[in-house]
């Protein structure tokens, strides 16, 4: 077994549940907007990888703790 340091940023969007219910459809465009535009760029761009994407939320994972940040 290969150990290695690692840090793994949780994240998860507020309000998710109260904007599906005002419109759903809205909120899952936007989400993939953000996703597509922001936030997975931004997680790449920091040597970061997606590990797990859920619902409204993702597990990325870092090298370093400083690039987590």
């Amino acid at each position: 077994m290969t150990r290695r340091l690692a840090a793994i940023l949780a994240a998860d969007m507020v309000g998710y549940s109260r904007l599906m219910a005002a419109n759903e459809a809205g909120t899952l465009a936007r989400l993939k907007d953000l996703r597509r535009d922001i936030i997975n760029p931004g997680i790449e761009s920091a040597g970061g990888e997606i590990i797990k994407l859920t619902g409204d939320g993702l597990f990325a994972l870092f090298s370093s703790v400083v690039s987590a940040v």
